[in-house]
């Protein structure tokens, strides 16, 4: 069964790496070498972590949060004017959607969906108009995210052995690459044991990147165990998605993982993937990354098709 999110947070045993950014493109070879050396590790032990001094200011982050957390708080009616319709393929805006609760119950869970990079591939038609700062700082947000984006593709590239722009070449470059910004807001849950929010999966992005509300609710399966992600100050949290994964030959893990809800407190995430085109570049393992002792473990595949195999086959 699934206990206190609070509690579980605080018990010890594995957690994910934290990595500090500060030292990334370092003059310093030596200097920037240790760092690469930490990213690698947490990239192929875990394909998770906190990022800590990552170049996004703090106040640029409390910003998205009031923006985000003031947009939830409007009456249903004011959200309601930005609903997405599936239906009709109208995947961008605001929805709901029922979750199951560990004791088989059902919880709500609001969210808000939109492409927020590159600028001419967005629609602010549907971007909240309340508050009015919403736009403004989430694209100063989108901005700087990609500018990260890069900055961690290059130096996975080096990780790899790889040519330093060759993964940012490969999912898309600065034109091709999304980011799709998903809010998910997790209400209090009633019952005290503890709602699933979000169901056990991969990200299928490139890389995926979380800001939270310093409210605990990420669990990560690792070796054989769910383990529930401490929370850490400022840090930026950033998964390895099976794009990636697959690009590398397996060598980067994507990780699995699931997102908890609680009776105490309301959890916000700010989730950004980062995904390649649907059809126009063939994922596959890089011929650096194969030889004939690490044959290719993935086939060939658009971004479109790893959707469709995830939707209906559940990996």
């Amino acid at each position: 069964s699934i206990g206190n999110v609070f509690e579980e947070e605080k018990k010890g045993g594995p957690q994910i790496p934290t990595i500090d950014l500060k030292d990334i493109e370092s003059e310093d070879i030596k200097v920037r070498e240790r760092c690469l050396q930490e990213l690698k590790k947490a990239a192929m032990g875990w394909g998770v972590m906190h990022l800590v001094n990552h170049g996004i200011s703090d106040q640029l982050m409390d910003r998205v949060r009031i923006a985000g957390q003031k947009f939830f708080e409007l009456p249903i009616e004011e959200k309601e004017k930005y609903a997405n319709d599936q239906a009709s393929g109208k995947i961008q805006g605001y929805g709901s959607k029922l979750a199951n609760t560990a004791s088989g119950q059902l919880e709500w869970i609001d969210y808000f969906f939109h492409l927020v990079f590159p600028e001419d591939k967005r629609d602010l038609s549907i971007w909240p108009k309340t508050p009015s700062e919403y736009t403004e700082v989430t694209s100063e947000y989108a901005t700087q995210l990609r500018g990260l984006a890069s900055k961690i593709l290059s130096a996975l590239s080096l990780c790899l052995g790889l040519e330093e722009g060759r993964l940012e070449k490969e999912v898309g470059g600065l034109e091709e690459l999304l980011l799709q910004m998903k809010i998910n807001y997790y209400p209090k849950c009633p019952q005290p044991e503890l709602a699933l929010g979000v169901e056990a999966h991969t990200d299928v992005s490139a890389l995926t990147f979380i800001l939270h509300n310093m409210v605990p609710g990420l669990q990560l399966f690792y070796e054989g165990k769910w383990i529930t992600a401490k929370c850490v100050p400022n840090s930026i949290i950033m998964h390895i998605g099976d794009t990636i994964k697959i690009l590398s030959n397996g060598k980067f893990k994507s990780i699995l993982h699931r997102g908890l809800v609680n009776k105490e407190k309301v959890r916000i995430s700010w989730t950004v993937f980062c995904e390649p085109p649907k059809e126009k570049i063939i994922l596959k393992p890089l011929p650096e990354t194969v030889s004939e002792t690490e044959p290719p473990l993935f086939p060939p595949c658009t971004f479109a098709q790893l959707i469709q195999d995830k939707l209906f086959k559940k990996t």
